[in-house]
């Protein structure tokens, strides 16, 4: 989660989107070599017009990756285990709603 945020900090606002799908790529990987290998392969199609997020990711992929060393059946529970985020992002989401409807008043 903080790494894909630093991220797309690297991108610009209309390329974001696609910078985000190409990392989940990564994440769809059935084991720990197939992400790797494919973790290098979009960080080095990224090299050439976002080099400072190819930097980053070539420092993260360890780090970001560790989680796919473990058993399949437990990837899951570590792909996402921070509820608190979760938490927060649901009442962001909700805030924003409340304020467009707020707004149209």
């Amino acid at each position: 989660m903080h790494f894909q945020r630093n991220a797309l900090a690297h991108a610009g606002k209309s390329s974001r989107r696609v910078v985000s799908a190409f990392i989940a790529t990564a994440f769809a990987q059935p084991d720990h070599g197939a992400a790797r290998t494919h973790w290098r392969l979009v960080a080095d199609q990224m090299r050439s017009k976002l080099p400072k997020l190819a930097t980053l990711m070539d420092g993260a992929e360890e780090d970001v990756l560790a989680y796919m060393t473990f058993p399949p059946q437990h990837r899951a529970k570590l792909h996402s285990t921070n509820p608190i985020e979760r938490l927060n992002g649901e009442i962001k989401r909700r805030t924003d709603v409340i304020g467009i409807h707020e707004g149209q008043s």
